[in-house]
Order: C-alpha cells, then structure tokens, then sequence
C-alpha cells in the first residue's frame, strides 16, 4: 500500500493511497457494487473471493439496492470490519453525475450512522461501468470533501480512496491538488 497524499478538513482527513482496496485494514471497504448485488467481477468479485461466499450470502439476503444508495454487510476475513455496497451508475443510462454523487453521499451517510472511523472507496463506475475517470475523481472527491465539511460531527475521521491503476491515480493526485 502507497499513500499518496492527505487533506485535513475540519481536523478529519481525506488520504489518497494506491493498492489493493481488500487488504485495507479500515472499518469498511466500499464495494462498487450492481444494483443486484451480484459480485462476480472487477473490485467486487475480488472481495468476495478474498472475503468468502459470506458477503454475498448477506448480499443475496439484501437482494437489490437502486443506483445512487447503499447497503451494507459484514466483511468475512477481510481486513475490514464490513464492506459498504454502493451503486454508481453505467454510462450512458443518464444523469449519471448526479448518481455518482448520490452514491458518494450515501456511503458516507451510512457509514456515519453506523458509527464508522474509517472508509476506504475505490474509484467508483469507472472500471467496468465505463464512468470516465477524471469525472469520477473530480466527483468523489469533492463530494467527499464537502460531506466533511458540511458533517462536522460525523464519526468519519478518515475517507481514503484507495485506487488501484496509474490512469486513475493521476485524475483523483490532480482533484487533491485542486483542494489546497
């Protein structure tokens, strides 16, 4: 695991780090899950791989989540305490920005309900559902900044991304430069 750079807002902090999001030993990982709950591919058929059938089972007891929420499950042996389940849109389904950040809130959202330190996301739609990824930067992390600021007495005191390509990387290393 690579960190790669840090913010402080309001005393909490933003981390960007590369590597492998299911070796992360944080409260939750965040899972760019389908609206089925279906892990069969990309991040999400590597946590269930690597955490066990356990996540999907709880998954498949969930069974569907819209575009834009989240749910979420125990993490099985992962490092992780549980694993948050987010939707983020496919493009070319429409308003996909808007349901990007939607997912982005409610992750956080929910991980503050549940009293979560700490949440590690990867770089949500843009693998598989084909979101381009300096958007996806842009979105998640000034979405991620602006829930800190705006939720002073939220339990969160660290939102990584924990990305995984170099292409992707140099998007989100450009949107914490913006931040400064």
């Amino acid at each position: 695991m690579k960190f790669i750079a840090e913010q402080k807002i309001n005393g909490k902090k933003l981390r960007l780090a590369q590597g492998d999001i299911t070796e992360r030993d944080v409260d939750a990982i965040v899972n760019a899950a389908n609206s089925h709950l279906r892990h069969g591919g990309g991040v999400a058929g590597a946590i269930v791989r690597k955490g066990g059938q356990i996540i999907q089972d709880e998954s498949d007891a969930i069974g569907f989540t819209p575009v834009g929420t989240a749910v979420i499950t125990g993490a099985g042996k992962l490092p992780a305490r549980f694993v948050i389940h987010t939707v983020g849109p496919r493009m070319g389904e429409g308003d996909e920005d808007n349901k990007l950040k939607n997912a982005v809130i409610n992750t956080l959202r929910l991980a503050s309900e549940k009293g979560l330190k700490s949440v590690s996301m990867p770089a949500i739609s843009s693998g598989i559902f084909g979101f381009p990824k300096d958007r996806c930067a842009k979105i998640l992390v000034n979405e991620s900044a602006d829930y800190l600021r705006k939720n002073p007495q939220s339990s969160l005191e660290i939102v990584e991304f924990c990305v995984y390509d170099d292409n992707a990387m140099e998007h989100f290393k450009r949107e914490f430069e913006r931040l400064k």
